[in-house]
């Protein structure tokens, strides 16, 4: 296993990519289901997943919350910033990101540059029931989900709108967001 994908990344043996030269990145606010379609994504493409955020994690031997606490985002962004372009440079695959990685402006050129991104958009009525589900995010904590997403979706949006492909997120059976990006996989000409 490569050091920088983490234990649950599907194994490699005997997959075939259909067709894909690119990874295709997964961006877009917490809640919009990026690590939950993206693994589903992955095996429709037959191409491995890798959680950018848990491949930090690894590299690191921290939590993404103890990265933060010991070293500050600047530090956690450079960290982000070399093992997305390790996950890149890589053979294609599904790669779901971090809030804030596509904000990044060397993250979200080398995205741009050398892989397909896509944009999860969800409302913020969506997100905030998804992300109330459960309490692992430290940027949430005893704040309002509602008003943090707003004011996320505000900074974050205009960035992520620069993504190669745009999917509404919303809360219908997840095969119907796979069924979208692939269409704009295809539609892009990447065989899919």
């Amino acid at each position: 296993m490569n050091a920088c994908e983490p234990k649950n990344a599907a194994p490699s043996q005997g997959r075939r990519r259909r067709g894909l030269s690119r990874s295709v990145v997964l961006v877009g606010l917490m809640g919009a289901g990026k690590t939950t379609i993206g693994r589903r994504l992955a095996k429709r493409l037959g191409l491995d997943f890798v959680d950018a955020d848990e491949a930090i994690e690894e590299a690191a031997g921290l939590s993404v919350s103890e990265i933060f606490a010991r070293y500050g985002e600047a530090q956690f962004r450079e960290g982000e910033r070399r093992v997305i372009a390790r996950l890149i440079s890589g053979p294609p695959k599904v790669i779901a990101t971090g809030g804030g990685a596509f904000v990044d402006a060397q993250t979200r050129a080398r995205v741009l540059e050398s892989a397909i991104a896509v944009w999860l958009d969800a409302d913020i009525d969506t997100l905030v029931e998804r992300v109330s589900k459960r309490d692992h995010r430290p940027l949430l904590r005893d704040k309002d989900a509602g008003q943090v997403l707003r004011d996320l979706a505000a900074v974050r949006n205009p960035f992520y709108a620069q993504a190669q492909i745009r999917i509404s997120s919303e809360p219908a059976p997840h095969h119907v967001a796979v069924d979208a990006i692939v269409a704009e996989l295809r539609r892009l000409g990447e065989s899919a």
